[in-house]
C-alpha cells in the first residue's frame, strides 16, 4: 500500500514536469525550421532544388531523432539519462544558433551543398531535439510503472502548434534575427534543465525493461499500416496547402492553417478523453464524401466556402486517421518503435507530395489520391446492408453505376461550359450528382467500392475537365507551381483572339493573337502603366544602347519594349517558366529573340553580374502570395540592385498584389537609402481594357533625381499620374535580419 501511494505521488508530480519538458521541445523544434528559413534566404535564394533539400535534411534528422531514441530504449534508464544529458551537452557547442560563415561555392550542386550547409549549421541540436518527444514519453512510463505515456504526444504537438503561430505572430514581427538566436538559445538552456529534472525523477531502481517489452513486437502488417496511417495526413497536410494556393485563394500565411490543424488534430486525437475524437471518427466518411468530392473544384464561385470545406475535411481526416493510429497503438514497452514508425510514415507523406508529385504530375493529383487513401483507410460502419450473394457483385456494379453516372454528368453539363447550377443542364448535372452520392453511400463500410463512389463523384465536379486538360498538354508544373496556357476563341466564329497564362488563380499574362496586335504588352506591362512609360522611354533616358534587366520573365510580355541597339537580359527562377514563354507565346520570338535569360535566384544571380552594368532594372516578382522578402530588404536594394544600377540608373518595383500592401516596404526602402521615388497606380480606360490591358501599381526609383523628373517629363500626358511615394508612419521597413508581412496583409473581404 505505501509502494502505490508513492507512485501516485511520483506520477502526480512528474507529470507536470515531462509535460513542460515535452511541450519545450516541440516548440523549439517549429521555432526552428522557419527562422533557418530567414537566415538563409539571403544566402542560399529561394530556389526549389535549395528549400526541397532543407526540407529532407528536416525530415532525415526528425526521423534520426526517433532512431536515436528508439536506440537509446534498449540501454538502461540511467545510462539513456546519462547519455542523452551527455549529447545535450555535445551539441550546446553550435549555439548560439545561427548558420555557418560558408558560402555557396559558385559551381556548386545545391541538392548536395544545402544539405550539407543546413546540418553543419544546426544538425546537432536539431537532431537531439527531435527525439524529446518518444524519449520523455518512455522515460515518464519507467517512473510511473502505471502511467499511460501516449496522451503526451498530444502535449507535444499543442508545443508544435504555438511555435507555429508564435514565428509570424510574435518572433518574426518583434525580434532581429539575432534576437530570435538568442531567445532560442535561452529556451535550449531551460530545455536542458527540463531534461536534468525529468532524468532525476527516474529512480535508481527503475526496471531496466518495461513488462511489455516480454511480449512479442509489432509484425510488420501492424507497422505497415501505422506508416500508412500516418503518410496520409501528412501528405493531405501538404496536397491541401498546394489546392488552397494554387486553385482556391493565393492568401499570405495561408501554408500556416493546414499545418496548425494537423498539428491539434494529434492533441485531439491522442488526448486522454476520447469523446470527441471518436465522435469526430463516427461522422469522418460523411464529409470526405462531402468536401472529398470537390477535390477538383477550383472554388472560383464561392473561394472561401470551397477553402473552409478543404480546411475542415483535412481536420476530420487527420483525426480520424490518428485517432485509428491511437487505437492501435502498442504496448508501452514498444513506444519508441511506434513513434519510429510514424515519422517515416510522415517523412513519406511528405515526400511524396513535396518531391515526388511536381515530377509525375502536372496538376495536384496528390490531392484527390489522398483523399481516396483516407477514404480507404478510415473506419466505417455499412449504412444499407448487402444480401451475402450479391456482394460481390454489387461491389462491382455500384461503383461502375457511379462513374458512367460521372461521365453522364461531364458530357451533359461541363462541356458546354454552362455553371453547373444554372438552366436544364444545371439540373442534370445536380440530379446526376445526388445519385452519385447516394451510390457511394451504399457502399459504405466497403472501402474499395467506397473510395471508387467518391472518385466518381470527385470525376463529376470538374475532375474530368482537369484529366482533359492534362491531355491536351496545356499544362506544366514546376515546384514553384502550376501554369496553364488557355487560348481563347472568338463566340461564333472559333477564331483565336488572345492566350492566358495563370498560375493557380494568379494572371501571368496575356498575348493578343488578332493580327496586328500579337506585340502590344497587355495586362499589368500596358504602354500606359508605369513600366510601359519608363522602358518605352529608355533610349530617350540613357541612349540607344541602353542596358536593360527584368527580374521575372512571365510570359515575356516586357521584351516588345525592347529597341534596336539595347541589350536586355532577364533573371528568372523557374526554368519552366522559360519554356512556356518561349514555346506557349511568341512576344520573346518577335521582339527579342536574342534575349539573355539567366536562370536562378534573382539575388544570387544578379550579384554575379558586373557592376554598374544597368540603366533599367524592373522587379516583377511580388505576385500572389509568394513574396519573396529577400529581394526587397534594404541590403538587396544596396548591395545588389545599388551595384548592379548604374549611377543614374532607375529601378522598377511592381507591387500589384491582392494580398498584401507592399508599398510601405518600398517606401522605406528609397527613404531609408537615400534613394529618390514616384509611384504610379495604373487604371486603363475602357479602350485599353479591349486590348486586355489590366490596373497596375509600379514604383520607379533612382539616386538621381533628375533620372527620376526626366522620367515623368517623358511620360507626356501621363506625367500627372506620377504621384510622390510616402512613406507610412511606423512602419521599420525590411532587412535581412528583420522583416515581418502581418502589417502588410489586406483582408479578403
Amino acid at each position: 500500500m505505501p509502494e502505490l501511494t508513492a507512485t501516485r505521488t511520483n506520477e502526480r508530480y512528474a507529470r507536470p514536469l515531462f509535460v513542460l519538458t515535452i511541450v519545450t521541445g516541440s516548440f523549439l523544434l517549429f521555432l526552428t525550421q522557419p527562422m533557418i528559413a530567414r537566415m538563409a534566404l539571403p544566402r542560399i535564394g529561394g530556389a526549389p532544388a535549395v528549400w526541397n533539400s532543407a526540407m529532407l535534411v528536416y525530415q532525415l534528422l526528425l526521423l534520426g531523432g526517433y532512431a536515436y531514441a528508439h536506440w537509446l530504449s534498449r540501454l538502461t534508464p540511467r545510462r539513456q539519462a546519462g547519455l542523452h544529458i551527455l549529447l545535450f551537452g555535445v551539441a550546446a557547442l553550435w549555439l548560439p544558433i545561427g548558420l555557418t560563415s560558408a558560402l555557396p561555392p559558385a559551381d556548386g550542386e545545391p541538392a548536395f551543398w544545402v544539405p550539407w550547409f543546413l546540418i553543419s549549421s544546426i544538425g546537432p541540436v536539431f537532431f537531439i531535439i527531435s527525439a524529446q518527444a518518444p524519449l520523455m514519453q518512455r522515460w515518464y512510463a519507467l517512473e510511473t510503472a502505471r502511467g499511460d505515456p501516449y496522451p503526451l504526444y498530444a502535449a507535444s504537438n499543442l508545443g508544435s502548434f504555438a511555435g507555429l503561430l508564435s514565428y509570424p505572430l510574435l518572433v518574426e514581427p518583434l525580434m532581429t534575427l539575432e534576437q530570435q538566436s538568442w531567445l532560442w538559445t535561452g529556451l535550449y538552456a531551460f530545455l536542458v534543465l527540463l531534461v536534468v529534472g525529468c532524468a532525476l525523477t527516474v529512480p535508481a531502481q527503475a526496471v531496466e525493461a518495461l513488462p511489455e517489452e516480454t511480449a512479442a513486437p509489432p509484425t510488420r502488417r501492424q507497422i505497415s499500416h501505422w506508416i500508412a496511417l500516418s503518410a496520409v495526413p501528412s501528405g493531405l497536410m501538404l496536397s491541401t496547402t498546394t489546392h488552397l494556393t494554387t486553385d482556391i485563394v493565393a492568401m499570405p500565411l495561408l501554408w500556416a492553417i493546414p499545418l496548425g490543424l494537423y498539428l491539434l488534430s494529434f492533441a485531439i486525437a491522442f488526448a486522454a478523453r476520447r469523446a470527441v475524437a471518436d465522435m469526430i471518427t463516427l461522422v469522418a466518411p460523411l464529409i470526405i464524401l462531402i468536401a472529398g468530392g470537390l477535390a477538383f473544384s477550383d472554388g472560383m464561385g464561392n473561394p472561401f466556402f470551397t477553402a473552409s470545406l478543404g480546411l475542415l475535411l483535412l481536420m476530420v481526416v487527420a483525426i480520424a486517421l490518428h485517432t485509428e493510429l491511437f487505437r492501435r497503438r502498442p504496448a508501452v514497452g514498444h513506444l519508441t518503435r511506434f513513434y519510429l514508425a510514424m515519422s517515416f510514415g510522415g517523412m513519406l507523406g511528405g515526400l511524396f507530395c513535396a518531391i515526388v508529385a511536381p515530377l509525375v504530375f502536372d496538376w495536384a493529383y496528390e490531392h484527390p489520391l489522398l483523399i481516396l487513401a483516407a477514404a480507404l483507410l478510415v473506419p466505417q460502419t455499412a449504412m444499407v446492408p448487402w444480401p451475402e450473394p450479391l456482394k460481390r457483385l454489387l461491389s462491382f456494379a455500384i461503383p461502375a453505376m457511379a462513374f458512367l453516372l460521372s461521365w453522364i454528368v461531364y458530357e451533359h453539363a461541363w462541356r458546354i461550359d454552362l455553371s453547373l447550377f444554372n438552366g436544364r443542364e444545371g439540373v442534370t448535372a445536380t440530379i446526376g450528382s445526388i445519385l452519385i452520392s447516394l451510390l457511394a453511400l451504399a457502399c459504405l463500410g466497403r472501402p474499395l467500392a467506397f473510395a471508387a463512389g467518391l472518385a466518381a463523384l470527385m470525376l463529376s465536379y470538374g475532375g474530368w475537365r482537369t484529366l482533359e486538360v492534362s491531355a491536351e498538354g496545356t499544362r506544366t508544373r514546376s515546384y514553384f507551381g502550376i501554369y496553364e496556357v488557355r487560348t481563347q476563341l472568338e463566340r461564333g466564329t472559333g477564331i483565336p483572339i488572345q492566350r492566358v497564362l495563370t498560375h493557380g488563380t494568379t494572371l501571368h499574362g496575356i498575348q493578343n493573337l488578332l493580327p496586328g496586335v500579337e506585340t502590344m504588352p497587355t495586362t499589368y506591362y500596358a504602354p500606359r502603366s508605369g513600366v510601359g512609360l519608363a522602358l518605352s522611354n529608355a533610349s530617350n533616358l540613357y541612349g540607344p544602347a541602353a542596358r536593360i534587366g527584368v527580374i521575372g520573365l512571365g510570359s515575356g510580355t516586357l521584351s516588345c519594349y525592347a529597341k534596336p541597339g539595347q541589350s536586355w537580359i532577364f533573371f528568372e527562377i523557374d526554368p519552366e517558366m522559360v519554356g512556356v514563354a518561349r514555346n506557349s507565346f511568341s512576344f520573346l520570338s518577335r521582339c527579342a529573340p536574342q534575349v539573355r535569360i539567366v536562370i536562378g535566384d534573382a539575388r544570387l544571380t544578379l550579384a554575379e553580374q558586373p557592376a554598374g552594368q544597368l540603366h533599367m532594372l524592373a522587379v516583377d516578382a511580388f505576385s500572389s502570395d509568394a513574396v519573396p522578402m529577400h529581394l526587397l530588404t534594404r541590403e538587396a536594394l544596396r548591395d545588389v540592385y545599388g551595384r548592379a544600377l548604374h549611377r543614374d540608373g532607375i529601378i522598377l518595383f511592381h507591387i500589384s498584389n491582392r494580398y498584401l500592401n507592399l508599398q510601405p516596404v518600398v517606401a522605406e526602402l528609397a527613404q531609408s537609402g537615400g534613394w529618390h521615388s514616384r509611384i504610379l497606380h495604373y487604371q486603363p480606360a475602357e479602350e485599353d481594357k479591349v486590348m486586355n490591358a489590366t490596373t497596375s501599381v509600379w514604383i520607379a526609383m533612382s539616386r538621381n533625381l533628375h533620372a527620376i523628373d526626366r522620367l515623368v517629363v517623358l511620360s507626356g500626358a501621363d506625367a500627372i499620374e506620377w504621384g510622390p511615394l510616402e512613406p507610412e508612419p511606423g512602419f521599420s521597413g525590411w532587412s535581412d535580419d528583420h522583416a515581418s508581412i502581418l502589417p502588410l496583409i489586406r483582408t479578403p473581404w
